[in-house]
């Protein structure tokens, strides 16, 4: 049973529509203006990047008693997670600025959305992976063309290197953190405008699954903005979760900083179920830290067991097949709601579909 839910929501080869790929055509055509170029990227981007679904979850309030549980699904997009939002941002401001060739370092899903992306727009896309880790998604980001380099070291060290190759090489760099973040931080607001849109106000608490931070700090700054132009009542609770003891940002909430504090390298063990959450240092990690603080918010450990617990409940009680890492927000949402009993509002959790 945990393999079938460490599949998460398999597409068939990436699926992409008939009219994107027209589009492509335009994008790729070296004979058309750039500005035209870019207005027929900017349709792909809105042709199959973000709306995704938003779901009321009836029968996990029944079971629960936590009125009114939404679920934001980010395996709507092509290639089934949120990355792709900041993967076709990137590729969209490295077409702008007349780059040729992207790279980025990932442990999957952002490089299968930055392969697909750069393939749309006719860049070249140079993925490094850790040589330790064996991700079953390498198969397609060859498949868009990528070149894929293993690199030695963890994660962070394989980011590092990308970015050196980018300097070196003349290439963009897509890696996270430093000046990618605000381009990265406003693609993922794009989920608070989505929320803003069918809810018509914010809920009461967002919670999401953290990693590098960036998804939480956007959906953030996302809900700020709305609240400054006076669309909303109030700004969310921000609620991050990770995987326990294995997520600077949690830790170093918890430890009441004011910054986010490393881990130790060693002492991080990755797992089937854990590895995208996991890491020693998060590349936007001030960002989300301010953001859960600023917002009143919290943040959780949730162990493995419990994040194989909500993926199987989703399946069972919503009929959503999800990646069990990606339930980190939920499941602390909902250990919440047990130990002090949320009175009836709107709270959203972050869910996605792809490992």
């Amino acid at each position: 049973m945990t393999n079938n839910l460490l599949d998460g929501v398999h597409l068939d080869e990436l699926s992409i529509s008939k009219e994107t790929r027209e589009l492509s055509e335009a994008v790729r055509d070296s004979a058309l203006s750039l500005v035209d170029r870019i207005e027929s990227y900017e349709d792909i981007i809105s042709i199959e990047i973000g709306d995704t679904t938003l779901s009321r979850a009836r029968n996990i309030e029944r079971d629960t008693s936590l009125r009114q549980l939404y679920l934001k699904f980010e395996g709507g997009n092509p290639t089934g997670t949120q990355k792709d939002r900041i993967a076709f941002a990137q590729v969209h401001d490295a077409l702008r600025r007349g780059y040729d060739t992207i790279t980025v370092a990932t442990c999957g899903n952002y490089g299968v959305a930055v392969a697909l992306a750069a393939q749309l727009a006719g860049l070249h896309c140079v993925i490094y992976i850790p040589e330790t880790y064996h991700t079953h998604r390498v198969k397609e980001m060859e498949q868009t063309g990528a070149e894929v380099r293993r690199a030695p070291g963890s994660y962070e060290d394989t980011v590092t290197f990308s970015t050196l190759q980018a300097g070196e090489n003349d290439w963009y760099d897509a890696n996270p953190g430093g000046q990618n973040t605000p381009l990265q931080i406003i693609a993922y607001a794009e989920i608070a405008y989505e929320i803003y849109d069918q809810l018509r106000d914010a809920p009461k608490v967002v919670a999401v699954p953290v990693s590098n931070g960036t998804l939480l700090a956007g959906i953030y700054r996302g809900f700020v903005s709305l609240y400054k132009r006076g669309r909303t009542s109030r700004i969310p609770r921000m609620i991050a979760a990770s995987s326990s003891h294995k997520n600077p940002i949690i830790t170093s909430f918890k430890k009441g900083l004011d910054f986010c504090e490393d881990l130790r390298p060693e002492k991080i063990k990755e797992t089937k179920v854990n590895e995208p959450l996991i890491n020693w240092h998060s590349f936007d990690g001030e960002e989300a830290l301010w953001a859960i603080r600023q917002s009143g918010g919290d943040a959780f450990h949730i162990s493995d067991q419990k994040m194989v617990k909500y993926a199987r409940l989703l399946g069972e009680k919503e009929g959503l097949k999800v990646l069990p890492a990606s339930t980190a927000g939920l499941a602390a949402l909902i250990e919440m709601h047990r130990q002090e009993e949320f009175e009836p509002d709107r709270f959203v959790a972050i869910l996605t579909g792809k490992d």
